[in-house]
C-alpha cells in the first residue's frame, strides 16, 4: 500500500476511524489483497513478500524535519523490510505520545518532554530510537537590542509557545539566576514570526529549520530586501548547556515485552528510518523532492534550509544514528522536572538501547554509512515566502 496519511489538525481519535477504512480499501481493491485485522495482521499482493501494516505518528505537518521517513516510504526501504508503514501527519491538537499510548498508532515521533508527560500520566510507551543528536531551538532577537545571552532577557518581552516547548528557555533563564516568572515576560508567541518581525515580541522561540528560516525568507522594510543573519542575534541552548532531547521514535513498551513479532517489527522501523536518514544525506536532492510531493505547507526554498538543518541536528552521528546520549538524556529530564513539566524522573525503564543497537549492526554489515562523519552543511538560498 505504502500510503502516507495526512490528517491535518484533526483530533488523534480520527486515527481510529481511518484505520477502519483503510483495512476495509484494502480488502476490497483487488482480489490480489488480502489482509487479516489484528496485531499480527499483514498485507499480501500477488506475486510479492507479506507486508506488515505498520502506523507511525508524526508530531506536525508534512514537511522536510520527518525527511527520513518519507524517504524510507519513497524509495521502498521499509517495504524491502517487510513493512508497510502508513505515516500519520500530526498538527496542533495531536500527541503522538498520547496517540500510541491509547493503541491509534503503532509508533511515535516525538520530543522526549512531550512523550514523558503522556508517559507519567499512564501510556505505557518507551523511546527506542534518538534521532535527533542536537536541539534545533533557538531563541532570536534582532542584532540592534544587544541579546547575547539568556542574561540579557531580564525585563524583555520573551515570546514562547508553550506546550513543553518553554523547558530550555526556562532552564536558561535559571541558569542566570532569573525567574521565568517575574524576572522577564512570557508572551505566549504563535507557530509563526509574525508577533517577532512587527516588534511585540523582543526574542522568540525558534527552530533553526522552521521560524528561524522564516524570518530570512520576509523583506526587511529598511532595506527592501530580505532579512540577512546579520540582522539577527541567537541564543543557542546547546552552547548555553541547557539543550533537551527532541525528535526520536517511541514504541509501546509492553507489546515490546509480550509481543516478539512487534520487538521484531521496531526493529525494522528503526533500520528503515535509519536508512531513509542516510538517503538523505547522501542524495539531497531527491529528498527535497520527496518531500515536496508528500504536500508541504511551505515551498522548496524552505524545505531545503529544513532538510540541511535537520541534517545538522543527525550528523555527524557520535555513535550511529538513534544512539541515546545519557548525559543529555540526564539533562533533558533535570530541566523537564526542574521546569516542573514532570514531577519526578522517569528512571531507567523509559528509554531502550537494544532496538536500535540491533538495527545499526544490520546496518552496518550491509555497509550503510550510520555514522555520517564526511557529513557537511549546504549553503540554501532562501526566497521570499520560502517558495
Amino acid at each position: 500500500m505504502q500510503l502516507i496519511k495526512k490528517l491535518g489538525a484533526t483530533r488523534w481519535l480520527v486515527v481510529f476511524a481511518v484505520v477502519a477504512m483503510l483495512a476495509a480499501a484494502c480488502s476490497s481493491d483487488s482480489d490480489d489483497t488480502t489482509t487479516t485485522a489484528g496485531d499480527d495482521s499483514t498485507v499480501t499482493t500477488e506475486g510479492s513478500m507479506e507486508l506488515t501494516p505498520v502506523s507511525l505518528q508524526l508530531q506536525w505537518f508534512t514537511q522536510a524535519q520527518f525527511a527520513g521517513y518519507y524517504a524510507a516510504v519513497a524509495k521502498g526501504f521499509y517495504e524491502d523490510l517487510g513493512l508497510d508503514v502508513t505515516l500519520l501527519e500530526g498538527g496542533v491538537d495531536i500527541v503522538p505520545a498520547t496517540v500510541l499510548g491509547a493503541g491509534g498508532a503503532d509508533f511515535a515521533e516525538s520530543w522526549a518532554v512531550r512523550a514523558l508527560g503522556p508517559r507519567e500520566e499512564g501510556a505505557d510507551i518507551v523511546n527506542i530510537s534518538q534521532i535527533f543528536e542536537r536541539s534545533a531551538l533557538l531563541q532570536v532577537s534582532f542584532a540592534d537590542k544587544g541579546i547575547t545571552g539568556p542574561a540579557d532577557l531580564a525585563g524583555l518581552n520573551v515570546g514562547s509557545w508553550g506546550f513543553g516547548n518553554e523547558a530550555e528557555l526556562y532552564a536558561g533563564l535559571r541558569s542566570v539566576g532569573l525567574d521565568p516568572q517575574s524576572d522577564v515576560n512570557i508572551v505566549q508567541q504563535q507557530f509563526d514570526m509574525l508577533a517577532f518581525i512587527a516588534g511585540d515580541i523582543d526574542a522568540a522561540q525558534a527552530m533553526t529549520y522552521n521560524e528561524y528560516a522564516q524570518v530570512l525568507e520576509t523583506i526587511n522594510p529598511d532595506t527592501g530586501e530580505l532579512f540577512q543573519p546579520e540582522d539577527l542575534a541567537v541564543i543557542d541552548w546547546n552552547k548555553v548547556g541547557t539543550a533537551m532531547l527532541q525528535d526520536g521514535i517511541w514504541a509501546d513498551a509492553g507489546r515490546l515485552e509480550s509481543d516478539p513479532e512487534y520487538r521484531e517489527t521496531a526493529v525494522k522501523l528503526v533500520q528503515g528510518s535509519i536508512m531513509g536518514w542516510a538517503f538523505c544525506r547522501d542524495n539531497f536532492d531527491e529528498c527535497v523532492d520527496i518531500v515536496l510531493d508528500a504536500g508541504p505547507t511551505l515551498g522548496e526554498s524552505h524545505q531545503r534550509w529544513m532538510l540541511n538543518e535537520v541534517n545538522n541536528l543527525i550528523w555527524p552521528a557520535s555513535n550511529g544514528v538513534g544512539t541515546m546520549d545519557p548525559v543529555l538524556w540526564n539533562q533533558t529530564i533535570k530541566n523537564a522536572v526542574d521546569g516542573e513539566l514532570l514531577s519526578a524522573d522517569p528512571g531507567p525503564d523509559a528509554y531502550r538501547t537494544d532496538i536500535n543497537e540491533e538495527a545499526l549492526t544490520n546496518l552496518r554489515a550491509a555497509g550503510v554509512d550510520v555514522d555520517g562523519n564526511g557529513w557537511t552543511p549546504k549553503e540554501i538560498e532562501l526566497t521570499e515566502g520560502g517558495e
